[in-house]
C-alpha cells in the first residue's frame, strides 16, 4: 500500500478557501442528514502539564465512505513561541478495507477549515447588508478569518485588536493592500467591535474578553478560540442574549466553556441552541430570526470537517501528483 503524504505548505496549496467553505457546506449537510458520524473527541489530559492530546475521529458513509482520525496537541503557549498551538496530522482511512491512504498536516488543515467554517456561518447567519468585520486575536486563527472574510467579499472594512502589544498594528501593516476591505488596527475589544456587523473572536483567553453591552444590535459573531469546558471568550450576558447556533450539539454541551459557564450561572440550558449550522443549511431549522437580533456561532471544530478536508485534498493530490508517496 502507498500513501499519500502532505506536509503544511502543501495542504495550504491545494485547500483554497473560498473552496473549502464549499467543501465545509457540503459536510456539515451531510451530518445534519445523518450521514456521517461524529463522537465526541477523546483528550489525554497529563496532570500539571496545561497541555493535551486530542482524538477525533471521524466516519463518513454514502458514494464516498472514508474514516479520518485526527490527533491533535494543544499547547496553549505555543503561540509565545512562534508556533501554532494545535500541532498534530489528520490520517484518512479507506472505509472499503481500512488501509491508510494518507498522513496529512493537522495544523494547516485545523487552521484553514475552522475559519472557512466561521464563514460559512457568516453567509447563513449574518446580516445581507453587513459591511464592516471585526477579528479580535491576531494569531493563526486571525490571519486565517481575515482570509475567510475576503473570500465572503461585501466586507468595507475590517477592525483587528489583540492582546499583545503592537501586534494589531504589525497585522494590518502585512495585509495592507492585500484585502477587498481597510484595515485599521485599534487598542482594545470595545473599540474593533463597536460598529461591527460580524465579530470573529479568535484569542486564547481564558476568561471573557467579549461584553454584552459593547456588541450592537444586529451583530453576528463567530466565537472561535476557546474549544475546552475551561475557558471561555463570551460573558454569560452575550451567550444568553444570543440567537445560539453550534456545529455540534453534542459537543457544545460537553465541551464548550462558552455554553457550560453561562449554563453553570442559570442563564442558559440546552433548549437555548437554535440548531447546528447544518441543520440551517439543510433547511431543517430557521437561522436569523430579524435583522436586529444578535447571532452567535459557537465553533468548536469537530472531525467531520478533518475527514471532509483530507477527502478533498486527497483527491486533488491524486489529480496533481502533489505530495510524497511512502510504502507503507
Amino acid at each position: 500500500m502507498q500513501i499519500v503524504v502532505l506536509n503544511y505548505e502543501q495542504v495550504v496549496e491545494l485547500l483554497p478557501m473560498g473552496e473549502c467553505i464549499d467543501v465545509m457546506s457540503e459536510v456539515l449537510s451531510a451530518l445534519a442528514r445523518d450521514e456521517a458520524h461524529n463522537p465526541l473527541r477523546s483528550v489525554v489530559r497529563p496532570p500539571g502539564t496545561g497541555h493535551f492530546l486530542g482524538l477525533m475521529p471521524a466516519y463518513r458513509g454514502g458514494d464516498n465512505p472514508a474514516y479520518a482520525l485526527k490527533e491533535v496537541c494543544i499547547f496553549p503557549d505555543n503561540p509565545t513561541r512562534g508556533l501554532d498551538a494545535h500541532q498534530g496530522s489528520v490520517l484518512l482511512h479507506s472505509a472499503e478495507t481500512g488501509e491508510l491512504m494518507a498522513v496529512m498536516n493537522g495544523s494547516a488543515i485545523t487552521e484553514i477549515r475552522t475559519a472557512a467554517v466561521s464563514a460559512l456561518a457568516t453567509k447563513t447567519l449574518a446580516r445581507g447588508d453587513a459591511k464592516e468585520v471585526a477579528i479580535v486575536g491576531t494569531g493563526v486563527q486571525g490571519r486565517s478569518h481575515l482570509h475567510a472574510m475576503a473570500a465572503l467579499g461585501g466586507f468595507e472594512r475590517l477592525r483587528v485588536c489583540s492582546g499583545r502589544p503592537g501586534h494589531a498594528e504589525a497585522f494590518a501593516k502585512e495585509f495592507e493592500g492585500k484585502t477587498p476591505f481597510a484595515i485599521e488596527p485599534v487598542d482594545d475589544v470595545k473599540s474593533a467591535v463597536a460598529s461591527a456587523d460580524v465579530i470573529n473572536t479568535t484569542t486564547n483567553a481564558r476568561e471573557p474578553i467579549l461584553h454584552r453591552e459593547w456588541i450592537p444590535p444586529g451583530a453576528h459573531i463567530n466565537a472561535v478560540g476557546s474549544s475546552i469546558p475551561s475557558t471561555r471568550e463570551l460573558d454569560t450576558e452575550t451567550m444568553a442574549a444570543a440567537r445560539l447556533f453550534v456545529d455540534r450539539r453534542e459537543s457544545t454541551l460537553n465541551e464548550s466553556g462558552d455554553y457550560l459557564f453561562a449554563a453553570k450561572d442559570g442563564a442558559i440550558g440546552p433548549g437555548h441552541i437554535r440548531a447546528e449550522l447544518g441543520e440551517v443549511l439543510i433547511g431543517k431549522q430557521p437561522g436569523r430570526g430579524s435583522p436586529e437580533e444578535i447571532t452567535l456561532f459557537k465553533s468548536l471544530g469537530i472531525a467531520v470537517e478533518d475527514l471532509a478536508s483530507a477527502q478533498f485534498l486527497y483527491a486533488r493530490a491524486m489529480e496533481t501528483g502533489a505530495g510524497t508517496r511512502v510504502d507503507f
